[in-house]
């Protein structure tokens, strides 16, 4: 699972694909979720980054 992270907020996925404008979400489904930019991209985290490892507790990485 990742995080795309934009100013406006995050959206989950579960995988994504670069394009020449920007990438493209998709959910587990393989369905289209979103189009971001790259203009308006932060970054693409994993998952991982937001779990401290002890439960489900959020973890800030900004």
């Amino acid at each position: 699972m990742y995080r795309a992270i934009l100013p406006e907020g995050q959206i989950d996925c579960d995988r994504y694909e670069h394009t020449d404008n920007g990438i493209e979400l998709y959910d587990d489904d393989d369905e289209f979720i979103a189009f971001v930019p790259y203009a308006n991209l932060h970054a693409v985290a994993d998952q991982d980054l937001y779990t401290s490892g002890r439960g489900d507790e959020e973890r800030s990485i900004m």
